[in-house]
């Protein structure tokens, strides 16, 4: 390896730093910088023929990683590695020092802002990823943080659909949508015309190209809501690595990094649901995390007693009615909560999806109390409810923590307090309270 990638990794082993960092995270950049500067070419040809089939011209390497165990301060570490390199060795065509960071979403965006290393918080001097002498390559790099939705090709100018056909010529409507290379642009405008940038996906199991043929490669029929979630995976997918190989032909990628606790095909594919990307080349799963006490031992609610039938039960906690919590959310939404828990909606929601929160909320007040009566123990225990999507959050955050009710028309409208149903988490005092709408209590 090069003596600056050499310095890097003695640097990040140092036992005398002030915040070591976590041997998954060196081990997952250490995989990346063998494989990049000291494998043999036969490890490089089973790379090329694992994205052959799947991304065609790219050069993809994912570092799977569980949830809790540091993703974000990998990719500073890979952007550390690579701008050191290319700012000592400016014609290297093995390294880059352009960053093209890609996310799910608009709110993981912005938590990646850390890896400018123009922000007051970047994570290069906030962990001291870097050397002091060799931090001003890192700061010559040029960092471009996106979110996947920005590769759609958008309008250049609102134009009427009638004037569109009018006007539009041969090209149709075309003629006023942005081209590939006008998107490239308007993404990748800091590079400044730099070549053959680093992409670093974030969340990269939604970034896959469909295979041709394979629509239910599982081979169970799906429901119409299973169909409708493939249907959204792959629009997704699909716009994600469409923009990446635009990148690819415009301005040229050196290498993909991927970075996800799950990095397998999704379902709507083409590929088995739950099948790992083949381009995997480090597994720090998350049974290793729990083990090397990184992240937090979830409890999974066991206590089925009260149902009766075969066992477990709560491996699926809404089957046949998966989409039911959603809906009951968006006809709440429709309208003012009226009444009873039956008016509100809540009597609705799937039973063993209530008796699994009753049974982990039971397994939590036992733990709960414990800790109430030693305080020693430390911090208290956390309960967490995930959810599908926020409609069905709001409808469980109610049935937990409680909710208004408006009971009454006009002048007499009344809004009753409604209690939450887990008494510890309830943010009404017990047995609720009124007040008019007007404001009076």
């Amino acid at each position: 390896m090069t003596p600056e990638t050499q310095r890097l990794l003695l640097h990040w082993k140092d036992p005398s730093r002030a915040r070591r960092l976590f041997f998954c995270q060196i081990e997952a950049v250490e995989t990346l910088i063998y494989l990049t500067e000291v494998a043999p070419p036969r490890f490089r040809k089973q790379i090329e023929e694992a994205n052959a089939e799947a991304n065609p011209g790219l050069c993809r390497l994912a570092s799977k990683m569980a949830t809790g165990s540091g993703k974000t301060v990998v990719m500073a570490m890979i952007i550390a590695w690579h701008a050191v390199n290319k700012a000592r060795r400016p014609n290297s065509k093995a390294f880059s020092d352009a960053f093209l960071i890609v996310a799910p979403g608009i709110t993981i965006r912005d938590r990646l802002r850390v890896l400018n290393p123009s922000d007051s918080e970047n994570l290069y001097q906030a962990l001291n990823l870097a050397p002091t002498d060799l931090l001003d390559g890192v700061r010559k790099a040029r960092i471009v943080i996106t979110n996947y939705h920005a590769f759609m090709l958008r309008e250049k100018e609102q134009v009427p659909k009638l004037d569109r056909q009018i006007f539009g010529g041969r090209e149709g409507e075309k003629t006023f949508t942005e081209s590939e290379g006008d998107m490239v642009a308007r993404v990748g405008k800091d590079f400044m015309n730099r070549k053959n940038i680093i992409v670093l996906n974030d969340e990269a199991h939604h970034c896959y190209r469909r295979r041709v043929g394979g629509e239910n490669a599982n081979g169970e029929p799906l429901t119409a809501e299973e169909k409708d979630e493939a249907k959204r995976n792959d629009e997704a997918a699909r716009v994600w690595i469409s923009g990446l190989e635009a990148f690819a032909r415009r301005i040229g990628i050196q290498a993909v990094y991927d970075l996800s606790a799950t990095p397998f095909f999704l379902r709507g594919s083409g590929y088995g649901e739950g099948l790992l990307f083949p381009w995997v080349v480090s597994d720090f799963s998350l049974i290793d995390a729990i083990e090397s006490e990184i992240v937090k031992v979830p409890r999974m609610p066991v206590l089925d007693d009260s149902i009766r039938g075969q066992l477990p039960k709560f491996r699926d906690v809404s089957p046949g009615h998966e989409g039911q919590p959603a809906r009951v959310a968006e006809e709440r939404a429709g309208e003012a909560i009226q009444g009873s828990d039956e008016s509100c909606g809540l009597a609705d929601l799937p039973h063993l999806l209530l008796a699994a929160i009753d049974a982990l909320y039971r397994q939590y007040e036992a733990k709960f109390r414990l800790w109430e009566a030693s305080p020693e123990i430390g911090r208290p225990p956390v309960f967490i409810l995930v959810c599908n999507n926020t409609a069905t959050s709001k409808l469980l955050a109610d049935y937990v923590g409680g909710y208004e009710a408006s009971e009454g028309e006009g002048a007499d409208a009344q809004i009753r307090i409604v209690p939450g149903k887990l008494a510890l988490f309830s943010n009404v005092d017990e047995g609720g309270c009124w007040r008019s709408v007007g404001g009076r209590s």
